[in-house]
């Protein structure tokens, strides 16, 4: 089974999926190695990560694509990747989606902010029409090289046009061929049960926990149980290394040591083998004979 159909397998399935949020091959390898059954790369970490800028749209396809390459080099279970707004207009979208898919990505989300996109400041944003983003999403189902990965359409309508205009677009995204519908910013758990009964039995739905944002966070199993079947964390993983890494370097500023860290650090020797440096060498030693 592919990776892609491993996360068309999931979506039929039964219960909830988490996805822990990563941003480089060494987040993909800690959340594969603790059994997550998948994924999902955020455009977001990848520009902490990648360029050391928020999330408002200066990170490339390339280097989308980059990331996606060294996170499939090294681990196998599904991941999905945020493709912003595709890049530019249909003929762009469907030249992510090329692209993504080769590099390794089983699903792929799209949404329909404009540029520069505005990341947890919906009072800012501002969208596509929704006849050109449908025009996206059919350009990208066009664009799939394999049937099996999964297109993800996400709309922000509810923070710039309402909860009943963002029901309307969602529909028409589902009409236009999306495989799971991404509807960002619900205010209110009401508003996030309306829409597990609007979409019930017809298309899988995301929802994002973005710790402090404006969503009510829930658990995986509270969001399952109204109608929700993927669940994302997806900056948890750089906010909490972020966290970690900016109490290292205070400690190593006013001590010039690391010691009263190291007991919060992974040795040295487990770090390589939990990388797996044992079976490389041995690999390596095959060559030599």
């Amino acid at each position: 089974m592919s990776h892609a159909q491993a996360l068309r397998a999931l979506l039929k399935g039964p219960g909830v999926i988490v996805a822990p949020g990563m941003y480089d091959a060494l987040t993909a390898h800690l959340i594969a190695q603790r059994n997550f059954s998948c994924a999902y790369l955020s455009g977001a970490s990848i520009s902490y990560s990648r360029i050391g800028r928020p999330d408002v749209g200066l990170v490339s396809l390339a280097e989308v694509g980059d990331v996606v390459s060294h996170i499939r080099e090294r681990v196998e279970i599904p991941i999905i990747v945020d493709a912003d707004a595709g890049f530019g207009n249909a003929l762009n979208a469907q030249r992510a989606v090329r692209l993504l898919e080769r590099m390794g990505a089983s699903g792929i989300q799209i949404e329909d902010q404009t540029n520069p996109k505005r990341c947890g400041n919906p009072a800012d944003k501002t969208l596509i029409a929704s006849a050109e983003m449908v025009g996206k999403i059919k350009a990208a189902v066009d664009a799939r090289t394999d049937p099996n990965t999964v297109i993800v359409a996400r709309t922000d309508a509810v923070a710039v046009e309402g909860f009943d205009r963002a029901i309307e677009r969602a529909n028409a995204l589902a009409d236009a061929g999306a495989d799971m519908l991404f509807v960002e910013g619900p205010m209110t758990l009401a508003q996030m049960k309306a829409l597990g009964v609007a979409f019930a039995g017809r298309i899988p739905l995301l929802a994002n926990m973005l710790e402090g944002g404006r969503m009510p966070v829930a658990t995986a199993a509270e969001l399952g149980a109204i109608g929700f079947k993927l669940v994302i964390f997806p900056a948890a993983m750089a906010r909490i290394v972020s966290f970690a890494a900016g109490e290292y370097l205070d400690a190593l500023k006013a001590d010039g040591a690391t010691t009263r860290l190291q007991s919060r650090m992974v040795g040295f020797d487990q770090l390589n083998a939990d990388l797996g440096i044992e079976a490389l060498l041995a690999d390596g030693l095959r060559y030599e004979k």
